[in-house]
């Protein structure tokens, strides 16, 4: 039922008047309107009443198409990502289950910057200090909208300049670009602003604005005006008085700053140029079903033929058809009739117009063709052995939920591929340390001591890749696991800027927690020779200010789809027991 009125001061008790009274054979229900009360009337009379229409329904019944979130206009960069709704259900009662239901993640801009777009007038950004810091070339990213910094965010720049993190490397950053932005420049350019594309940048066509005069700006009695978010957020109503024909926005990575300057009245918007996507769904899976009359539409003037490629044969297909346009390099394509015929798992070689070559995979689920004692339970996990065993392919991403597998087939296609084939010298294995719950503190000893309690992962892995013949014996078993040992590294990240990796098998673990510089930095860092291995689950991120969007590991998958040399594969299903795979499913 409606609950009672709120009051309309602090601490106004609620009159007897306010609460619905129970009527004999009716509902305790307070109508709002006539209306309202002949729905009532109709609902306790046993007649169906439509269900309320929300105004995305209404113009669906209407015959017009729905649109939740209005269009951005052309440069606005903390532009929210378009609402990804599904499709719309037919009736309320069809709810999903609360265990498996995606809510749907809606950012919708602020009403000045909905005005503007319709108007067509440029803005004016406030950027706060974490925009920044998040993004170093964030100053670039608003096309022909202005930038204005107020003098508490260059404060909290200066404050945070110091130390080798990488909130400090960008902060120093900034204060490079702002000086060479104000080198040769008079004191009044900058009063009047200062192009932002002087550096360089055409795509930034609006101006750089510093906050010059320094006044005592209004703020809600009994907020604290020494805090420094508090003066940002004068600093923008005071904007608002100045420039009453501009509109002002606030861009925060803070959500709680967002929210007290909405509370004021005041528009503030999330920084969003920084995501790869503005729907994880669409992002890149590696993977596509083709459809079941694949063959009739495409097997005319099908050639084949076998090479010998990797020390096993393979047969390979040219066909043309529609569906060609749709694929991209490397990606893994399957077709499972279900007549009972055998299954077709193929790899995308080469694209040529509406043309393409299909190369058959190695079946790894196969027990002669076992990865150092470990087969493919599933079509994905095959799908991902091709892509580790294959010496053409320098760039892995695999994607997948926890149990599916991605550490124990990047370890076993390591271990194959370094004591096996040798054909790489030895595996380096690091990752993000980032903790999840509180911080245990400064750990002894050296650089692989301190990174073992984070690799708790490959720990098990290994104990059961280890597991050799049991004639062996204790002494061949001690053997194996000291030579496994000696050709697997622990390495820190804060250590690879500067190094060169040849012939090695570099497994980064956890790379969802990676920003997309910080990728960039691990995977240039790839010499002749060198496999690199980016493992993650987009949907576990601990790293504050980082999304599913904004990942570094949904950044490279993005990035390098469709190289001829690298590869990505989603992985669906867990493999870890019965008891992770509901936990998944149910928790």
């Amino acid at each position: 039922m409606p609950l009672p009125k709120m009051p309309t001061k602090p601490a106004t008790m609620l009159l007897a008047k306010d609460y619905p009274k129970a009527e004999p054979g009716k509902s305790p229900v307070r109508p709002a309107s006539a209306k309202a009360d002949a729905e009532l009337e109709e609902l306790i009379s046993g007649q169906a009443v439509p269900a309320p229409k929300t105004r995305a329904r209404k113009k669906a019944a209407e015959g017009a198409t729905p649109t939740l979130v209005p269009a951005p206009a052309r440069g606005d960069v903390s532009r929210s990502a378009p609402a990804t709704v599904a499709k719309l259900r037919e009736t309320d009662a069809e709810q999903p289950h609360p265990a498996k239901h995606k809510p749907v993640e809606v950012n919708v801009k602020s009403s000045t910057s909905r005005k503007a777009d319709k108007s067509g007038i440029t803005k004016v950004f406030v950027l706060d200090t974490n925009v920044l810091m998040h993004d170093p070339t964030s100053l670039f990213r608003f096309e022909e909208h202005d930038v204005y910094l107020p003098m508490m965010t260059l404060e909290e720049l200066d404050n945070h300049k110091k130390g080798m993190s990488e909130v400090a490397r960008n902060a120093r950053q900034v204060s490079r670009t702002l000086d060479a932005l104000i080198a040769n420049v008079d004191d009044d350019a900058i009063e009047a602003g200062i192009l932002l594309a002087k550096l360089g940048n055409k795509d930034a066509k609006g101006r750089l604005f510093f906050q010059t005069r320094l006044g005592a700006a209004p703020l809600p009695e009994g907020l604290p005006s020494g805090k420094a978010d508090n003066q940002i957020l004068g600093v923008v109503r005071a904007l608002e008085d100045e420039m009453p024909g501009r509109a002002i926005v606030l861009v925060s990575k803070d959500i709680n700053m967002r929210i007290k300057a909405r509370a004021m009245g005041l528009p503030a918007e999330d920084y969003f140029n920084d995501h790869v996507l503005e729907d994880t769904d669409l992002l890149y899976s590696g993977i596509v079903q083709l459809p079941d009359n694949f063959w009739d539409t495409h097997g005319k003037d099908i050639e084949s033929w076998q090479e010998n490629r990797n020390g096993y044969s393979s047969t390979f297909y040219r066909v043309t058809g529609p569906v060609i346009n749709s694929l991209l390099v490397n990606q893994f394509v399957y077709l499972e009739p279900k007549d009972g015929e055998s299954p077709f798992y193929a790899q995308v070689r080469q694209i040529n117009g509406k043309t393409a070559v299909l190369q058959t995979l190695r079946d790894y689920g196969h027990q002669k063709n076992n990865v150092w004692g470990i087969t493919a339970r599933n079509r994905e996990q095959n799908f991902a052995l091709n892509l580790l065993m294959n010496p053409e392919c320098d760039f892995v991403t695999l994607l997948g939920q926890a149990g599916t597998g991605k550490t124990l087939l990047a370890l076993a296609a390591g271990l194959a591929q370094v004591l096996e084939t040798k054909l790489y010298n030895e595996i380096i294995v690091t990752r993000v340390t980032v903790p999840v719950g509180e911080d245990i503190g400064f750990l002894p000893g050296t650089e692989e001591e301190k990174m073992s309690p984070w690799m708790g992962a490959f720990d098990d892995n290994l104990e059961v890749l280890m597991k050799s013949d049991g004639d062996a014996g204790d002494w061949g078993r001690a053997a194996t696991q000291d030579l496994i040992r000696s050709r697997i590294k622990i390495k820190s990240l804060n250590f690879m800027r500067g190094r060169t990796f040849v012939n090695k098998f570099l497994i980064i673990d956890e790379a969802q927690n990676l920003t997309p510089k910080q990728m960039k930095t691990l995977v240039t860092r790839a010499g002749p020779g060198t496999k690199i291995l980016c493992l993650g689950n987009i949907a576990q991120i601990d790293t504050p200010y980082l999304t599913e969007g904004s990942s570094g590991l949904t950044y490279v998958v993005d990035r390098f789809k469709g190289w001829a040399h690298s590869g990505h594969v989603t992985l669906a299903r867990g493999e870890r027991s019965r008891l992770a795979d509901h936990a998944s499913d149910v928790l």
